[in-house]
């Protein structure tokens, strides 16, 4: 992997470490690359754990709480730790993660905000940051589609870029969600990805995820992905 293509990787992960783990039934957030609209149910938290190997060895793991508060129920607030390493080092990235809900997907089209920074804590440099207008289809009660698109900061080449990204959830029962997402950080490189979520119905407070994705680079990097989501 190019080291424009880790940070570019890096930068679209760290993004999604700041999304938001929904209902039980789709499959947006956690390690996603695409979000949804929708905050954490008011009231609630979770803790997302996820790890993502690139081949040929580099990898990135992810530790994020975030909240909702009753008082204020449009407002999702958590923060990332992020580590990522590759044959020449690696460096841990720590910073804030929003979401603002500004119409819930139950009134036919959801829309919110994304927002997140991530600071390089060996140097101090700001490192990643995005600013992004998230969208949310619902088909069916089984079937939605999420809508991405805004401004992507990397502390890399091309540091101010368009970062787009389209996905397709689908609940194909037995408990079991089936995503399927492209993305893309423009000018740079575009990337794919698809998996699967399994919530246990006698268990709704846990997502398990497992993912496997390509980013369309010089060396057409694919990555593996395992997450679980905690909600308390």
């Amino acid at each position: 992997m190019t080291n424009n293509s880790r940070y570019l990787l890096a930068g679209i992960l760290f993004w999604v470490a700041a999304a938001v783990s929904t209902g039980p039934t789709l499959a947006a957030g956690g390690a996603h690359i695409v979000d949804d609209s929708e905050v954490e149910t008011p009231g609630t938290c979770h803790l997302e754990l996820w790890i993502s190997r690139f081949v040929p060895g580099d990898g990135y793991g992810n530790v994020g709480p975030a909240c909702t508060s009753l008082k204020i129920p449009w407002l999702q607030f958590g923060v990332n730790y992020q580590h990522y390493w590759d044959q020449a080092g690696g460096a841990p990235l720590i910073g804030p993660g929003l979401k603002i809900g500004l119409q819930p997907a139950s009134e036919g089209l959801g829309f919110a905000l994304g927002m997140n920074a991530g600071v390089n804590a060996q140097t101090g440099e700001l490192g990643l940051a995005s600013l992004l207008a998230l969208v949310t289809v619902p088909i069916t009660d089984k079937f939605r589609i999420n809508l991405n698109a805004g401004w992507s900061y990397l502390n890399a080449e091309n540091p101010n870029a368009f970062f787009w990204g389209g996905q397709v959830e689908v609940n194909v029962g037995w408990d079991v969600t089936l995503m399927m997402e492209a993305f893309g950080r423009q000018p740079g490189v575009i990337g794919n990805q698809m998996g699967l979520r399994y919530t246990p119905a006698a268990h709704p407070q846990f997502d398990f995820d497992l993912l496997v994705g390509t980013v369309f680079d010089q060396d057409n990097t694919k990555f593996f992905t395992l997450g679980v989501t905690m909600r308390f």
